[in-house]
């Protein structure tokens, strides 16, 4: 068998492609069994880094670090996506067969392509339309997405260390690593401390695993189980580390496995119900046609335009716009969102954002201004004592973790103590750094080992956690026995600052602690204690008009804390937070979920509470059927955002903290977040408004057509006619996603319920068809006798009958009944089909008590206008319609008056008995 050319390309590409994985998979095994030393030499690196040219050639060598995740569509196929679904698949089937009936089997001289035209058109405009329409949503979501910046601290020769873009990062780099941070590529671990890595991103397994810097012999069987090499979407869990990066990109193994991943993420409940809605009426239609085509082709005789009116049923029966309106409503909604600093990282996190009815919080930086200062640093005796300052900067400007607000306030209290303490001038170059155990939220300290002439280890942490490893005290002036008594003052001096709304951490010491390079968590003992360090975390001007705000909202704020209580107590009582109770971490240790469950919906705090005690609160909340976000930015914070709907992080936050996260706040401020949700239920609204008005209609339809099916003698309207009235009614349906919202309606969380379009569809959607019905009567035996057959029905007309006089004078009497006919039931259905888009958009009374966006007020009313001008025009005559006599307006205005006075009364009673209309 021959091979084409792009066979032969495409075996190329292929082959080019294994070569290029077989050369990462050997640099990566090489960097695995060498010496940190060895893999520096052949990466053409260096400790000290790269310069910016060498960065340069190692990325157009290695490639970048941008991750493909799974293949984005291209322009051709977005562009079929789009005028390939069951709408315009119809409407081709309509057009083919226009064209053998109107031009290939027409008469000489009376081929006509006009239906032909006609169709072709609204396929153009339908698949332009949500072609446009949804390049831009997509656009909009990826340029939110590029708002959020994640980075990583590298090594350059002409900088130092510096934060950099992820995707910036090249093969060679030196990497620092630190608790919280995003592995950027894959990386050989040259040096680490205590280093543990989450890996779940890339093997399911949810314990972390200890890297560290020694070299592997023997065999490899999987690359995801080596100790010293970290990966990319990998996250450091505690510890520090610096490595070397090995593969970007592409050639990481996750980079590898996202190329691979072609799979849709898996379906939100939002998603899955818009996808049942859709569904629902799809089947309706699926059994309306059939019948539709039965009952016609029996009773008129011909099949032709039976099955052609059956089609033209099945176009208006097909909720063609449902995805593109929705995802307008989605993109506009995230766009209006990043105006107000709030970013969407997925755009279906809009309506679980809008249903959230409680929200919890950590306190530092919610609620409080996010700048600790260092007020004191004392003695145990509650005295000032520059020696415990000291000790805190030691540990602070040595530690190589993540360095966090209290660390920073006790680097810039020295520094301004410098000026007039001689003991703290140039302190930072006396001493050097021997070792370091990195913080971790269990043991909630953390200690560098420093040296003079001595050696010395340096603690800090919570109080409780420090008097826990401390077996002395400076007390008196001298060290003594931490005795009962003297554990007893200690807590009453760090209560009585705690009541002043302080932070309270102590420092303690140990001298020659043990040798050199085998410090570990277990030398944390038998150490002295020295004093405290007291911060202070104002409240935020704004957080209590916030909670307020929110409150009014329907949202309750719960403060979820590492902190202690006394302080949260405090900063809780000066932002206007009731709390009558709170919940700490080691009460719920005691409580079975269902306890729990109960005490939570009650208490508004938890206080000193570990990352998994917070995910535990949510998912008990959650479990009580409250929809509940959390905000955080620590790393701390992981854990309890992915336990919640909706996980909200800033844009200064650490890395996992973000990635976790699908809501961004470009401001840590409860006014910022509070913004976003009003405009989340905003989007949710206008969604739900063209779901329930789509449903309801098609619905009414469904029975308007049966009924004229079964008992008109002729076809109630022609297939075009069908479809014109289809598209201008969609047009103006797309300025839904930029209407306006009641008031009330953002008064209260909305939760997806997909139940609830059920019910409206049964209730709403036949009041049209009593105005069908009203109209078909009035028409056929009114109307169309009046002024077509002297008074004749149809049924009494002969076949040959000419109109003798009049406005259809010298046509054909039955075409001209039917056109008539066709005419006023073309008219009505686009009045009534459109109006009760002001009538379902509120429960109010529309026009009066709830106007609509202008936008919508002019598409609509436009579209009302063009439908009842083409009956008077070439183009209705083309259509098969007839103008209408003046006496049909009265009537069409006294129907459409009644029609909105039933549905207003529909309204009323939807809404008295299952809550809300939307």
């Amino acid at each position: 068998m021959k091979k084409t050319l792009g066979n032969i390309l495409e075996t190329k590409k292929d082959l080019a492609e294994k070569k290029r994985r077989e050369e990462v998979r050997e640099r990566i095994v090489y960097a695995t069994t060498s010496e940190s030393s060895e893999v520096l030499h052949k990466l053409g690196t260096s400790i000290d880094g790269l310069s910016e040219d060498q960065a340069d050639y190692f990325r157009d060598r290695f490639g970048g670090n941008q991750v493909t995740h799974g293949k984005k569509d291209s322009l051709p196929t977005r562009l079929a996506k789009a005028f390939i679904n069951p709408f315009t698949l119809i409407l081709f089937v309509l057009a083919l067969i226009s064209v053998f009936t109107d031009i290939v089997w027409a008469s000489a001289g009376e081929a006509d392509p006009i239906a032909v035209i006609i169709i072709m058109t609204m396929v153009l405009v339908s698949g332009v339309l949500r072609f446009v329409q949804e390049t831009k949503s997509g656009h909009a979501a990826e340029n939110l997405l590029k708002m959020i910046k994640t980075t990583t601290n590298v090594r350059r020769k002409e900088t130092g260390d510096q934060e950099i873009p992820l995707d910036e990062v090249v093969v060679g780099d030196i990497v620092q690593l630190a608790a919280g941070d995003m592995i950027p590529a894959d990386m050989r671990i040259i040096s680490a401390k205590d280093l543990f890595i989450s890996q779940s991103a890339l093997t399911g397994e949810s314990e972390a695993v200890e890297k560290s810097s020694q070299s592997l012999q023997g065999k490899i069987d999987a690359l995801t189980e080596l100790s010293n090499i970290a990966f990319m979407g990998s996250n450091v869990i505690s510890g520090t580390a610096m490595g070397v990066v090995v593969a970007t990109g592409a050639d990481t193994i996750f980079g590898e496995m996202a190329k691979g991943v072609t799979t849709e993420p898996v379906m939100t409940s939002f998603e899955k119900g818009i996808n049942s809605v859709s569904w629902v009426l799809i089947r309706f239609m699926l059994w309306m046609v059939p019948i539709v085509l039965f009952i016609n082709g029996f009773t008129k005789g011909n099949w032709v335009e039976a099955s052609l009116f059956a089609l033209s049923v099945a176009v208006g029966l097909t909720p063609e716009m449902l995805p593109m309106i929705v995802t307008t409503c989605l993109a506009k909604g995230a766009v209006a969102m990043s105006r107000e600093k709030t970013i969407i990282k997925n755009l279906n996190s809009i309506q679980n954002l809008g249903s959230i009815n409680i929200l919890c919080t950590d306190k530092t930086g919610t609620l409080t201004q996010d700048k600790v200062i260092l007020q004191y640093h004392l003695n145990i005796h509650g005295q000032e004592d520059l020696r415990v300052l000291r000790h805190a900067f030691l540990n602070s400007h040595y530690q190589t973790g993540l360095k966090n607000l209290m660390d920073k306030a006790i680097i810039n209290r020295t520094m301004e103590e410098q000026v007039g303490a001689e003991e703290l001038r140039g302190i930072e170059d006396k001493f050097i750094k021997v070792d370091e155990i990195p913080f971790d939220f269990e043991r909630r300290r953390m200690s560098v080992v420093v040296s003079n002439g001595k050696t010395q280890m340096i603690t800090k942490g919570a109080v409780e956690e420090m008097l826990s490893v401390c077996t002395y005290a400076e007390f008196q002036g001298e060290v003594q026995h931490l005795t009962d008594d003297i554990r007893a003052y200690i807590l009453q001096k760090v209560d009585d600052l705690n009541d002043d709304g302080m932070r309270v951490i102590a420092v303690a010491q140990k001298t020659n602690p043990s040798p050199v390079g085998a410090f570990s968590v277990a030398d944390e003992s038998d150490m002295v204690l020295m004093g405290y360090l007291a911060f202070l975390d104002p409240p935020k001007e704004s957080t209590a008009d916030a909670i307020k705000a929110l409150r009014e909202h329907g949202v309750r704020v719960k403060i979820l804390t590492g902190d202690n209580d006394k302080v949260t107590r405090c900063v809780c009582r000066q932002v206007n937070l009731p709390v009558d109770q709170i919940l700490l971490g080691s009460d719920l240790d005691s409580m079975s979920d269902e306890v729990l469950g109960r005490v939570a919906e009650e208490v508004s705090v938890f206080a000193k509470l570990s990352p998994q005690q917070k995910a535990r609160v949510i998912t008990v909340l959650r479990n009580n059927g409250n929809s509940v976000g959390y905000m955080g930015d620590g790393i701390n914070d992981a854990a309890a955002m992915k336990a919640s709907d909706v996980g909200i992080s800033v844009d200064t936050a650490v890395d996992i903290s973000k990635e976790s996260a699908s809501v961004i706040l470009l401001e840590k401020d409860l006014m910022v977040l509070e913004k976003g949700l009003i405009e989340g239920r905003k989007t949710y609204a206008n969604m739900i408004k063209y779901i329930k008005m789509t449903a309801s209609s098609n619905f009414g339809n469904m029975f308007s057509v049966l009924v004229a099916s079964a008992f008109l003698p002729f076809i109630p309207m022609l297939p075009l006619q069908i479809i014109m009235l289809n598209l201008i009614y969609d047009l103006s349906c797309t300025a839904i996603p930029w209407d306006n919202v009641d008031r009330e309606f953002l008064d209260v969380p909305r939760k997806w319920d997909a139940s609830s379009i059920g019910k409206f569809m049964l209730w709403i959607g036949p009041t049209s068809s009593v105005f069908d019905i009203t109209t078909y009567l009035l028409m056929y035996f009114f109307i169309c006798p009046q002024f077509v057959s002297d008074g004749l029905l149809f049924t009494q007309i002969q076949q040959g009958d000419i109109v003798q006089s009049g406005m259809f004078a010298g046509m054909n009497m039955k075409v001209a009944y039917i056109a008539l006919f066709q005419a006023g039931w073309f008219v009505e259905s686009m009045w009534t089909q459109t109006l009760v888009i002001h009538m379902i958009r509120t429960p109010k009374i529309p026009f009066i008590q709830s106007r609509a966006s202008a936008t919508l007020t002019l598409l609509t009313f436009a579209g009302i206008g063009l439908l009842t001008y083409i009956p008077f025009t070439s183009l209705g005559t083309k259509l098969g319609l007839a103008p209408l006599p003046s006496s049909y307006f009265p009537w069409l205005f006294l129907t459409v008056f009644l029609y909105m006075v039933l549905v207003t009364v529909f309204k009323k009673l939807f809404v008295r008995l299952y809550g809300e209309l939307l």
